[in-house]
């Protein structure tokens, strides 16, 4: 249904989004088997997407095919069989990072992902990663915290935003002076009310240095599923902004429909006039996981939006946006 949406957005959009570039601040370079298309596929489908960039980062966990499962299960939803955590994921994505030309290398912003959120060693895991090789890592995430199937599925308990671990986590980031991609849904779905908020403010206050980019501002496709609109989201989102500036929010697919566009693809007067007022403070994601095709045809859908706004708020959400999240030397580079 959501391609189908998509391709009536192109439609709209196909006369501008070859003038725009932009920058894909959410992509997972594998699936939740770990395994991946290839860099060759991504750069194709970036060129072809007028993609300049991408955060690009590995998934922290991986599906089991369980003994009993005569069929290997094509997402982690196929089946009942578990997640669990899985580091090597960042060596996947640095090995094939490291492949490119020097070149190729730059249109890349890697985000380290490979560690156990309810884990009070994975502070340490993150910074001996980092040290080993110096520069490489440009953020942390996208971190899995609460996120419906996903982490009901996961063994051992459900991460939150504020738990012990994580909050040695984000020290680390300070630190670093890099970005943190936190996952964390402000619902379950079946409660119309933000029941997981608090769990995220808290980490947002304790951690004023840090920069948080909240993935698709704490919505997911299975929350739509159960829910379709969240109608306290907009508020919330306006006070957070309001309250926390060094909250970003990403923009990613989940949010295209129903918030920023109606039915018939008309971009939202009340999001617009957000983004107008908070012209900083977001990014555009595409969310792919392993596969890329669709990776431009995502980032083109938010055209009519883009359009819709200022051109230099456009370009800020397009582009700068993720650019100015960045380490301090990364930008100088």
């Amino acid at each position: 249904m959501f391609r189908v949406f998509l391709v009536s957005l192109l439609c709209i959009a196909s006369s501008f989004a070859q003038a725009r570039s932009y920058i894909d601040g959410h992509l997972h370079y594998v699936d939740f088997f770990q395994e991946s298309e290839g860099m060759p596929a991504l750069l194709k489908a970036m060129d072809e997407g007028n993609i300049s960039h991408a955060a690009v980062m590995g998934i922290p966990v991986a599906k089991k095919w369980q003994e009993d499962e005569p069929k290997k299960p094509r997402y982690y939803a196929g089946d009942d069989a578990a997640l669990y955590w899985y580091s090597a994921t960042d060596s996947y994505l640095l090995h094939a990072i490291e492949q490119l030309k020097p070149a190729e290398q730059k249109r890349f912003f890697p985000f380290l992902s490979g560690f156990n959120a309810n884990d009070k060693n994975s502070a340490a895991h993150i910074r001996r990663t980092l040290e080993m090789n110096p520069g490489f890592w440009q953020g942390i995430g996208e971190v899995f915290t609460r996120h419906d199937d996903v982490t009901a599925l996961m063994h051992g308990n459900t991460p939150r935003a504020n738990n012990e671990a994580m909050m040695k986590v984000y020290r680390v980031a300070a630190e670093f002076d890099l970005p943190v991609l936190l996952h964390s849904n402000i619902t379950s779905k079946r409660e119309r009310n933000p029941l997981y908020l608090e769990e995220l403010e808290d980490a947002l206050e304790k951690n004023p240095d840090v920069r948080f980019i909240w993935a698709h501002a704490g919505t997911s496709m299975e929350l739509h599923r159960h829910q379709d609109e969240l109608d306290f989201l907009l508020p919330l989102v306006k006070r957070l902004l309001a309250k926390h500036d060094n909250l970003y929010i990403d923009l990613s697919w989940t949010l295209l429909e129903p918030y920023l566009v109606d039915s018939k693809g008309k971009p939202r007067a009340d999001w617009l006039t957000l983004f107008k007022n908070n012209p900083t403070r977001f990014v555009l994601g595409s969310d792919v996981v392993g596969r890329f095709s669709s990776v431009g045809e995502t980032m083109q859908g938010f055209e009519p939006v883009l359009q819709a706004l200022p051109a230099e708020v456009a370009q800020a959400i397009a582009e700068d946006n993720f650019r100015a999240l960045l380490p301090q030397q990364a930008k100088r580079n």
